[in-house]
């Protein structure tokens, strides 16, 4: 279905609020086009700079066939990191490499280049890291006590001590989050699995039958309806 994907992503980045039922205006909403904005703006960021370079510098130039963030903007910084042929520089890792080795390639410019694109890239990644966040804990408590102390600690005192920390315990922490959190959705995708196919297959069925917009209906569900009550 990437076809129904890329009509879904491009409908809802034109259409804006106008196609939104009276309903759906009234809660705070967010389009299939947000969704994939905030997606790729926490996967796209210093990863992709920085830590393809840590990579290499570790793990040398085979690191690049078994790095998982090597795509798009990954795949230009291996590359041009393995042309300039300073992965082996001992003094030279993370993005301080990045930059050497553009720097090497186009000049004086590359390093000022990589330090905007990296501060864009980081702050994407944070806001949209931020934002997933506090969706989850809005979820799970509605007490203001707790938001605000996330608030401190992940908009403040975490982003100050990742500026300050060495770029080995940066890494490791980020190491260790993204595998508890791979944990998590794990789980959830497991326990949630029977629901999305049985979504899924409803939504293919309507739009089998000629309806361009399917929508969801609990009641057209009734196996699975007691436990959809927090989807409508």
């Amino acid at each position: 279905m990437v076809g129904e994907m890329l009509r879904l992503l491009a409908d809802s980045a034109t259409s804006g609020t106008d196609s939104l039922s009276d309903k759906d205006k009234n809660h705070k909403h967010i389009s299939s086009f947000h969704a994939f904005a905030v997606s790729v703006a926490t996967r796209v960021g210093t990863g992709n700079l920085a830590g393809v370079a840590t990579a290499i510098a570790i793990g040398g130039p085979g690191a690049v066939f078994w790095m998982w963030v090597i795509a798009l903007i990954g795949s230009a910084t291996a590359f041009m990191i393995l042309i300039s042929g300073l992965y082996s520089t001992p003094d030279l890792n993370g993005i301080a490499l990045t930059q050497a080795a553009l720097n090497s390639e186009i000049g004086a410019f590359g390093p000022t280049f990589i330090a905007i694109a990296i501060l864009l890239f980081a702050f994407s990644s944070i806001i949209g890291n931020y934002y997933y966040g506090e969706a989850n804990i809005r979820f799970m408590t509605s007490s203001n006590a707790v938001l605000t102390v996330y608030r401190v600690l992940s908009g403040g005192v975490l982003v100050m001590f990742g500026a300050m920390a060495s770029l080995e315990i940066v890494w490791n922490l980020g190491d260790l989050c993204m595998a508890l959190l791979t944990a998590c959705n794990l789980v959830a995708i497991v326990r949630l699995g029977k629901y999305a196919f049985r979504l899924l297959e409803d939504y293919r069925q309507q739009k089998r039958s000629g309806i361009k917009e399917p929508t969801f209906h609990r009641s057209q569900m009734p196996e699975i309806e007691k436990d959809l009550m927090c989807w409508e």
